[in-house]
């Protein structure tokens, strides 16, 4: 039996590069789609997509709206880490985010990433 592809990708950028911010969840899906395990980590400004009603606001032309793209995401069990201390640093905490976001630290990212077939960063 085949063992189960994992993507991990880290998304830095936030709601002010919409187009950069919406790639990461266009990769997402299509790899949840196609039966590959996905975490999603969010850090720097890109913690800043997981806060409620902000993917809700960005929609690029010719892109699927992100919050479609994130509804996808999480309905196909992608899981979503976003970064303790970079939440911190924005005043943000868990009842700011959206539902299923997980806040995580450093290690747990490096055990995402060091446990992955693969990795992006945006």
């Amino acid at each position: 039996m085949a063992e189960t592809e994992k993507l991990v990708i880290m998304v830095t950028h936030g709601p002010e590069e919409p187009e950069l911010a919406t790639i990461p969840f266009v990769m997402a899906g299509a790899a949840v789609a196609s039966d590959v395990e996905v975490v999603m980590g969010f850090q720097a400004a890109g913690c800043e997509l997981m806060k409620k009603g902000v993917a809700e606001q960005i929609a690029v032309p010719e892109f699927t709206p992100m919050h479609v793209l994130l509804k996808t995401v999480q309905e196909l069990g992608g899981k979503l880490l976003v970064c303790s201390p970079c939440l911190k640093s924005r005043g943000l905490t868990q009842e700011d985010l959206v539902d299923g976001a997980e806040i995580v630290a450093g290690a747990r990212f490096v055990a995402e990433v060091t446990s992955a077939t693969a990795s992006l960063v945006y």
